[in-house]
């Protein structure tokens, strides 16, 4: 067994986290919970998005966490930015307080640093490596 790196901890913590919000998020999305359902509505979105958008987000968890199939990864790693600043825009768009970006800034965050921590293993051929 070998010892991880710092990049190698913040690597797994950072996507922990990450695939934690997006399994977690998407099983509460497919099943409509109230406070997501009441929330998306009051965004300006259709109650059927939900269903839409949770599968693609438990989708995208899986494809962070499976070994290889980088270009996967790629897809989304963008998959999970678009989904993050869209709820940014959407959430600052229609009014809700400032404290509502404490979550969602944090995350995209996350999602960035978990891309940029990524192992060679993790990254198309041919990408460059720099920390």
């Amino acid at each position: 067994m070998t010892a991880l790196s710092t990049a190698g901890v913040g690597y797994w913590v950072a996507t922990g986290l990450v695939t934690a919000e997006l399994g977690v998020g998407g099983i509460w999305d497919v099943l409509r919970i109230s406070e997501v359902r009441v929330t998306v509505v009051h965004l300006g979105y259709p109650e059927y998005f939900l269903v839409l958008l949770g599968v693609w987000k438990m989708l995208g968890a899986l494809a962070l966490l499976a070994p290889r199939l980088p270009l996967l990864k790629e897809w989304a790693y963008a998959g999970v930015v678009f989904t993050d600043t869209g709820a940014i825009v959407s959430h600052l768009h229609v009014g809700y307080a400032l404290g509502e970006l404490a979550i969602l800034i944090p995350l995209l965050a996350l999602t960035a640093g978990s891309w940029w921590l990524r192992p060679a293993s993790r990254r198309l051929p041919g990408a460059a490596v720099s920390r």
